[in-house]
């Protein structure tokens, strides 16, 4: 069965190829750091040449704080090494593992970053995790109004195992209103 790409803007096929090779990569990688202290999600920023700016993992349970997301650390770490908080004139990509749950959507759109390529969509994460990752009406409407472009279910496969992967371990799964839980 083929995956449906979601997308707001048009793509190329080497567009295309190249992020599901960073994806699939960042998927790799997660999943050899899952028996680490970190949340199953991974983020990395690249700029127009192709360089990896930041790379950053989900953190929330490892640092006791709630907005340590993948997605926000990756653009903490990217502000960083470019000493601002504003990266527009950067033109960054972010690729993340799983689609940005609310709290990051506001992260990227604020940062400055130009493309979003994500793995998994919200509603697989939910539904083989249980994270609530928020309510998101139109986001992606929202950001082409914005002139930010987003791709996503890209790798989505190898992404959903990963996350699977983490719930067989009884890993915590983070979720304020229905307090935090362990997988079982």
């Amino acid at each position: 069965m083929t995956k449906t790409l979601i997308q707001n803007a048009p793509l190329t096929e080497s567009e295309l190829l190249r992020a599901t090779q960073i994806l699939k990569q960042l998927q790799a990688d997660l999943k050899q750091h899952l028996h680490h202290n970190i949340g199953p999600f991974l983020a990395a920023i690249y700029d127009t040449s192709g360089q990896e700016i930041a790379r950053a993992y989900n953190t929330v349970v490892q640092d006791n704080c709630s907005h340590h997301h993948a997605e926000m650390n990756a653009i903490h770490a990217a502000e960083k090494a470019f000493n601002t908080y504003d990266l527009s004139p950067y033109s960054l990509t972010l690729y993340t593992t799983s689609e940005p749950c609310q709290m990051c959507l506001g992260g990227i759109l604020w940062s400055g970053i130009k493309t979003v390529f994500f793995g998994v969509p919200s509603a697989r994460v939910e539904a083989v995790t249980g994270f609530d990752e928020g309510f998101k009406p139109h986001w992606i409407q929202a950001f082409k109004d914005r002139g930010i472009r987003v791709y996503g279910n890209i790798a989505s496969a190898e992404g959903e195992s990963v996350l699977a992967e983490y719930t067989h371990m009884n890993k915590i799964i983070y979720s304020p209103e229905k307090g935090v839980k362990i997988c079982s």
